[in-house]
């Protein structure tokens, strides 16, 4: 017996590590996409921001963030202080009846890889919506404390059933989100929306009678290719939340997981395009894009509990909101290059509100009372921090620096420089 709950934790914790490595990976989805939906003169800052984020996530959620989000310090203890030791987990299962059925057990170095990978993620979302006209020092300010501290601590109300400042618990209230559709996606929207009311539109993107004009990005197969990456990265984004894979129960789990997130996907981008068409009289691939992770963040919230046929139908509802929120928020003028406030945060809150239609476990008042919780708690600090930065140091560029391309400006470099005239 002891072999095989050695051999259960190994596994475990290899498939910890490989889907932490997959959604690593989605740093290059984000990449290529916005690099591909802003233009050339602004290519290479949008990949520096992207590059220096990551690591500083990594750094910041080594450093507090983990500690804060989970207790323990992951920095000084490293992996012998802090894993469940496989000699524990033999002896929690020998006074089972179940076994080793009862939980995951695996080397919290794997637990911790995998986690920080997330905090990148919801980094990134901030990274595209602000994307042409800040300031490159000011944002790695601001992701310096949301890594650190505003993530975290929304993450210990949530994934690690913290009362939210000792006043309630969303457990309690029947708050349930398996991968992140709030946690991740609407607080990276949250902590970009604070940003980019604060920074204003770019140049050019509204005139003086309210119309909108749109800015096309450089480079499309480029941002395709972001989408394709992301769209399999998000198997290990989902695939992992499962937690684990020794035992039949969770190997069929994974593998509805994969399958409905597949399945979401396919139907958001889809239902993406069809409404791009009836509203556009186009076939308009920056909404099919945009309508394909749309249905990935609709479906995050809960990928194991829907059918197949459901989650094909929740990711075309991802999908057709996306269209209209981005729309929508033209008119109200809140300029979000890359539409990542409408895929991360307007299908993020769709994505909690799917969840109690699968989960009778789930009620619709913690679900919002989680996403106000969520919301409120990023939106006010982040526009805190950035309200700070901008007294400070400033979070836009001057207007120069905007038309000539915030490449040279912040980067002193071009990211397509064969093309540009001399």
């Amino acid at each position: 017996m002891d072999q095989v709950l050695e051999l259960q934790y190994a596994l475990d914790t290899f498939y910890f590590l490989v889907c932490g490595a997959l959604v690593m990976w989605m740093a290059a989805g984000f990449s290529m996409l916005e690099a591909g939906l802003v233009r050339s003169k602004n290519t290479a800052e949008i990949l520096t921001k992207n590059v220096a984020l990551f690591a500083i996530s990594c750094i910041m959620y080594m450093v507090c963030g983990y500690a804060i989000m989970y207790g323990g310090d992951i920095m000084l203890s490293g992996i012998a202080g802090g894993d469940t030791l496989v000699a524990d987990a033999l002896a929690d299962a020998k006074g089972r009846e179940d076994g080793f059925a009862g939980g995951a057990v695996y080397s919290s170095a794997s637990d911790f890889f995998f986690q920080v990978v997330f905090v990148a993620t919801a980094m990134s979302i901030v990274s595209g919506a602000v994307a042409e006209r800040m300031k490159l020092w000011s944002f790695l300010l601001f992701a310096i404390v949301m890594t650190g501290v505003i993530y975290p601590l929304e993450g210990s109300w949530t994934w690690n059933g913290a009362d939210v400042f000792g006043m309630y618990n969303l457990g309690d209230l029947g708050f349930s989100d398996f991968a992140g559709s709030g946690i991740v996606h609407m607080a990276g929207a949250a902590a970009a929306l604070a940003g980019v009311l604060l920074l204003g539109a770019r140049k050019g993107k509204y005139g003086a009678d309210g119309s909108v004009h749109p800015i096309p990005g450089a480079n499309l197969p480029l941002a395709t290719l972001g989408t394709f990456i992301l769209w399999m990265g998000w198997f290990g984004f989902n695939g992992g939340s499962v937690l684990k894979l020794g035992d039949v129960a969770s190997a069929n789990s994974v593998a509805m997981v994969f399958l409905n997130t597949n399945a979401a996907a396919a139907g958001g981008a889809i239902a993406a395009l069809i409404a791009a068409r009836l509203l556009f009289g186009k076939a308009d691939l920056t909404m099919l894009l945009n309508g394909a992770l749309a249905g990935l963040v609709a479906i995050t919230a809960e990928p194991s509990t829907p059918t197949p046929l459901l989650a094909t139908l929740f990711g075309a509802a991802g999908g057709v909101l996306v269209v209209f929120s981005i729309v929508f928020l033209d008119k109200l003028k809140i300029d979000d290059p890359v539409g990542a406030i409408s895929v991360h945060g307007t299908c993020g809150l769709l994505g909690l509100l799917l969840v109690p239609l699968t989960n009778s476990d789930v009620s619709f008042v913690g679900q919002l009372v989680g996403a106000a919780t969520i919301f409120g708690w990023v939106f006010v600090t982040s526009g805190i921090v950035w309200f700070v930065l901008k007294m400070t140091m400033g979070i836009r560029v001057s207007a120069e620096e905007e038309y000539e391309g915030v490449d040279i400006g912040e980067c002193g470099l071009e990211a397509y420089p064969e093309f540009t005239s001399k």
